[in-house]
């Protein structure tokens, strides 16, 4: 396949994101590094020629006509989640909590801490974050997930805060930024093992997934305590 990240033509921003990137095929071999196209340098020239290109009146007379249009009376999307799965659960934080996304780590154990959620102590970039197995405390079995079909799977470490402390999260996969709508949010099924479904504050829909969100508030607390 030809590497679409060649072009770097002020005239025309190349779009190799929807070729190889996250909305392509996903064979770009910058994407294990970089997570998302979001985070790659390429992306980021795209948009800074976008940003600087000249203004015309046809730009500005298409906005004015787009703003102009009358509200449809859809769901207004006032929430964001960053989505991820452990063992088959598809799961989700609100983004606030989150400071990056980095790949994933092998943690150091810590002497006479192990087994109660606590993995180790794992460094990334220069500093060191507290390990948390989720699955652990949500009751997931890790193994025996189905692979994932016709795209890529990436392990990762989700970099969270909460309270001023700040928290490394294994994860299987991720998915990433969901916005949605708060007012759709509906009621968990009862089938979820009681386990999970204790630190659930809802689910949403996402195209066929069903996502499982988080009570933050929960979470924080008990990986606070985890710590102690």
């Amino acid at each position: 396949m030809t590497n679409l990240i060649a072009t770097e033509s002020p005239d025309a921003i190349n779009d190799c994101w929807n070729h190889i990137g996250v909305v392509g095929d996903q064979s770009c071999p910058r994407l294990p590094a970089n997570v998302h196209c979001r985070n790659c340098d390429v992306y980021a020239g795209a948009a800074q020629r976008n940003l600087q290109r000249p203004v015309d009146e046809h730009y500005q007379r298409d906005w004015a006509s787009h703003f102009r249009q009358i509200d449809a009376g859809g769901e207004v999307r006032d929430s964001s989640a960053l989505v991820f799965r452990i063992g088959r659960e598809w799961l989700a934080l609100p983004t606030r909590v989150f400071d990056s996304v980095a790949p994933q780590a092998k943690p150091h154990v810590l002497p006479h801490r192990g087994g109660r959620g606590l993995a180790g102590i794992v460094n990334i970039g220069g500093k060191l974050y507290p390990c948390m197995s989720l699955a652990h405390l949500l009751g997931i079995d890790e193994q025996g997930a189905p692979a994932a079909r016709g795209r890529h799977t990436f392990a990762r470490l989700l970099l969270m805060r909460w309270e001023e402390q700040a928290y490394a999260l294994p994860v299987a996969d991720l998915h990433g930024i969901v916005r949605y709508a708060s007012s759709t949010v509906q009621a968990p099924a009862a089938t979820i093992n009681k386990g999970l479904s204790r630190y659930l504050s809802g689910v949403i829909t996402e195209g066929d997934m069903r996502i499982g969100c988080l009570d933050t508030a929960l979470i924080g607390f008990q990986l606070a305590r985890l710590l102690r």
